[in-house]
């Protein structure tokens, strides 16, 4: 299974996401790896601690490789980064990303990535994809890569009006790129059940028929710790609310 996290918005928590059910996942056994796209690096951060220079080699090698495939015998391959967490690893980025995005649009390289993951997925049963707050070249290899996609929601007016043309534009990526895709559902991510607003939004958004999940994650100042430490919650405090809820999410996509 290969699940991407996205929202054209920042803020909305895709990295935090990504990486709390990915280490659910792995901590429930399953070999599971973590890609990350977003040149921003923050997935990368959170599960290995690195920074800069310190990272190694892996989607920016990935894709240097994809642009000089035509002059190589051998097809791209990704460097996979073992974390200190079982079963959790992680292709990583890096800021050169950003460097090699126009270069990669300019050769249409984009399904280069589906192809890397489908040979990974022999290895994984579990691969979830971060990417970053924006409708570009990494964001369209990530949904064509994928068979299941992830919205993070913040209960904000603005990114309400922002998903409607989200919806949209996956209907017509799923129509011309990737038949298979399935938007598993909408991910109410900072929630804060007592303010009225928040609740008003989401009722509107089920009343719609949007396909809100049951599953709301609160807003906690654990989870900053957790960044701060780089320490997924499931195994920086497992009782905890905002753990439990990511574990409740991870068991209703799974069932």
């Amino acid at each position: 299974m290969r699940r991407v996290v996205f929202n054209q918005k920042g803020g909305v928590g895709k990295s935090s996401i990504t990486c709390n059910l990915a280490a659910v996942s792995a901590q429930q056994g399953l070999r599971t790896l973590v890609v990350d796209l977003d040149a921003q690096a923050n997935t990368t951060h959170y599960l290995t601690g690195l920074v800069g220079d310190e990272i190694p080699e892996g989607m920016a090698e990935f894709f240097k490789q994809v642009l000089s495939s035509g002059l190589l015998a051998k097809k791209p391959v990704a460097q996979i980064h073992e974390t200190q967490f079982e079963n959790l690893h992680i292709i990583t980025a890096s800021a050169e990303l950003a460097e090699l995005q126009p270069k990669l649009e300019a050769k249409h390289k984009i399904n280069n990535l589906r192809k890397l993951l489908e040979n990974l997925s022999k290895d994984y049963e579990r691969i979830y994809i971060d990417t970053p707050p924006a409708l570009n070249f990494y964001t369209v290899s990530a949904l064509i890569a994928a068979d299941r996609c992830l919205i993070p929601f913040d209960c904000d007016s603005f990114s309400r009006q922002a998903l409607y043309g989200l919806l949209h534009e996956l209907a017509d990526l799923k129509e011309d790129h990737n038949e298979d895709l399935e938007v598993e559902g909408i991910v109410v991510n900072q929630f804060q059940p007592r303010a009225s607003l928040p609740q008003q939004l989401l009722d509107e958004l089920i009343a719609e028929e949007l396909p809100v999940l049951p599953v709301h994650l609160t807003s906690s100042v654990k989870m900053r710790e957790s960044h701060q430490l780089c320490k997924p919650l499931i195994y920086l405090d497992p009782r905890h609310k905002l753990t439990q809820q990511f574990v409740s999410l991870y068991e209703h996509l799974e069932g």
